[in-house]
């Protein structure tokens, strides 16, 4: 892929504050409804089948299937930005974008590296990106200059 429209560090960084709080309010209102404000203050590591589902489980598949259908998060919509496949600029298989969630974890391991990596690379690519064959370009695949 030729591009020369990656997104970078900071960018990107807005993208997931964005994510965190579109997440938070869709997540937190029904744990509220189900488990009451008493769970807010829980130290508990789970309450539950729903907390698990809600917590955990929803966000990682929407995740996934925000990057697949609409090559990006909310934030990353919000701020023009997309997933692409690094070789061909078009959308991403369902098998890349859940290498790429787990990408994640091997980007926050030594000291959030991974993710720090995006602002000195060329193609602005964390080793989440490296790792699955993505990037993170402006725009959507097929538009101009």
């Amino acid at each position: 892929m030729d591009r020369e429209d990656y997104a970078g560090f900071w960018i990107r960084l807005g993208a997931t504050l964005i994510d965190t709080l579109v997440f938070m309010l869709v997540f937190s209102i029904p744990l509220t409804l189900i488990y009451g404000v008493d769970y807010w203050q829980s130290e508990a590591m789970s309450n539950g089948f729903w907390d698990v589902l809600l917590t955990y489980v929803a966000p990682i598949a929407l995740t996934i299937w925000f990057w697949v259908r609409y090559l990006g998060t909310p934030g990353k919509m919000m701020l023009g930005l997309s997933v692409v496949d690094a070789d061909t600029g078009g959308p991403i298989s369902i098998p890349k974008a859940v290498g790429r969630y787990l990408g994640y974890f091997v980007s926050t391991i030594p000291f959030l590296l991974g993710f720090v990596w995006i602002g000195f690379d060329k193609r602005k690519q964390g080793f989440h990106d490296k790792l699955a064959g993505t990037v993170v370009v402006r725009g959507r695949p097929g538009d101009g200059p």
